[in-house]
């Protein structure tokens, strides 16, 4: 049928259909590339599952091995088509953020954010490392709706809704008043349940987050703070670097620095 798509008189007046045929007629007729073009869909496959698992370093691992079957397959132009793979990723990233319960709005940023650093910082020599980091980015946001596993519905409601709403002004008041609790309650609950309190919490997902603005966005360290409600920069400032061991400043300057990522320990109730 494809053959025939330029014949068809109701498709004179596309201007690309012709195009896209043409040229799927050509690649398909090279075979030379079967066994690897097979192994890059495999592996492509295999890569979200790790991702799906939250297997940072094996998504990684394939990512590079991806990049080999790449290479072999574009020659030199290798680069440019790692640029349209990190493109099409992210979309398909966004789609499975959709497929986890990710709110629209926030998947879509999720997308956006990405097409802009892969437009505007990821350079031919650091094109891996965009890779890597576009992986370990979509492991953390996916890692927000893995759903909690502690013995208490309500601790397990309100870490989903602080994980979808954290660049919102939240309080342990507003939180408690939208699960119609009291504030003495929830703050028991919360930490008898967790190990942490909520404030605790509430600081650990602003710095965790603010990690991504300090290092692929422009904003200022001003700006941040602002915008996940922080009372002054400096308070700021004293926070991130309790839980990353640095100031924002040395983590926006030393781009080799590892992201700060928490994890609950095992609850015992």
């Amino acid at each position: 049928m494809l053959t025939k798509i330029h014949k068809n008189p109701l498709s004179s007046d596309k201007l690309f259909l012709e195009a896209f045929s043409n040229s799927f007629i050509e690649n398909s007729a090279d075979s030379s590339h079967d066994e690897l073009a097979e192994r890059y869909f495999m592996l492509e496959k295999e890569m979200f599952h790790d991702m799906q698992t939250l297997d940072l370093e094996q998504a990684r691992e394939r990512l590079r091995l991806i990049i080999d079957a790449l290479s072999q397959l574009t020659g030199k132009d290798m680069i440019r088509a790692a640029r349209l793979f990190y493109i099409h990723l992210a979309a398909t990233m966004a789609r499975k953020l959709i497929d986890s319960q990710v709110p629209a709005v926030k998947a879509f940023a999720f997308s956006r954010s990405c097409m802009d650093v892969i437009d505007n910082r990821m350079s031919d020599v650091l094109f891996l490392q965009c890779g890597e980091e576009l992986i370990e980015f979509y492991v953390h946001v996916l890692s927000e709706r893995t759903k909690p596993q502690f013995n208490h519905q309500t601790v397990n409601k309100v870490i989903l809704y602080i994980n979808d709403e954290i660049e919102s002004d939240l309080s342990v008041e507003a939180i408690a008043q939208r699960f119609a609790i009291s504030t003495s309650h929830l703050s028991r609950i919360f930490r008898e349940h967790t190990g942490i309190t909520l404030v605790e919490y509430l600081n650990i997902r602003k710095v965790e987050e603010s990690q991504y603005f300090l290092r692929h966005t422009s904003k200022s360290i001003s700006d941040i703070s602002d915008q996940f409600h922080f009372c002054n920069q400096s308070y700021f400032t004293r926070i991130f670097k309790k839980y990353t061991t640095v100031t924002p400043k040395q983590f926006r300057d030393q781009p080799t620095t590892t992201f700060f990522q928490f994890t609950f320990k095992e609850s015992v109730n």
